[in-house]
């Protein structure tokens, strides 16, 4: 039997960035040096410093496969801002031969958007019945993920961890894998060493010098969480002393 996924099995370019030269986002040196990206079938992590294009490029996948670009499935429509960069119309989706039945794109920046929007149209019933404005934000990301993913779906999730503690990302990476188990692929833009810690997934960062495959211990996440963590004394003194 041909394996379904990775439903996204891979992203290429169109080559037409030299002709942006000063518009954002194709100033960002990363996304002037993109090249196709393969997906992996379960997880496929995006990392990169704060700038360097990692959430502009989760929005063009999400917003070039057909979500909503402010977050949700492919059935919410609505607009707060039209901010979304044109990066979208830059690339194109290979698809797998099999579409999923689920899909979701979460977004940290804007979920406050989309949980106005659920109120709106009177959907609370789809994330456990309870509006997600009267639960903390944590609690409205967990109760996104409980509900609203139900399996054999295309989850593209931005910066996941901004509302979690610890203790609820490692909650999510239990999550996660429950729905890669039920035939389910991810997307996911992120800073948390908790998650990138996912077995076998493909992790791309994003810098200066583009788009590179990395390894979850040559991450620098995991390196200066460990670094800090086994040192923390030496990191404080050289942090919080005065200068001289």
């Amino acid at each position: 039997m041909i394996a379904a996924k990775p439903y996204i099995k891979r992203l290429q370019f169109k080559g037409e960035v030299d002709a942006f030269p000063n518009e954002y986002p194709f100033t960002i040196p990363a996304i002037k040096k993109l090249e196709d990206i393969d997906f992996h079938p379960d997880v496929t992590f995006i990392i990169g410093e704060n700038g360097t294009g990692k959430s502009t490029l989760i929005e063009a996948i999400a917003v070039a496969y057909g979500f909503n670009a402010e977050g949700g499935t492919v059935n919410n429509i609505f607009t707060t801002h039209e901010t979304h960069s044109p990066l979208f119309e830059q690339i194109k989706i290979i698809r797998s031969f099999e579409r999923p039945s689920d899909g979701y794109f979460l977004r940290a920046e804007t979920f406050y958007n989309l949980a106005s929007n659920v109120d709106e149209i009177g959907n609370v019933r789809g994330y456990g019945g309870k509006s997600l404005h009267q639960q903390s934000h944590g609690e409205a990301f967990i109760s996104t993920l409980l509900n609203k993913l139900l399996g054999h779906g295309l989850y593209i999730l931005d910066e996941p961890e901004a509302a979690l503690s610890p203790n609820r990302q490692l909650w999510a990476l239990g999550a996660i894998h429950r729905l890669v188990e039920a035939r389910s692929q991810f997307i996911i833009a992120t800073h948390s060493p908790i998650l990138l810690a996912y077995p076998n997934a493909k992790i791309y960062e994003l810098s200066e010098n583009g788009i590179e495959q990395v390894n979850y211990e040559e991450t620098s996440h995991y390196l200066i969480s460990k670094s800090f963590l086994e040192n923390r004394e030496g990191y404080l003194k050289q942090l919080l002393n005065p200068l001289p």
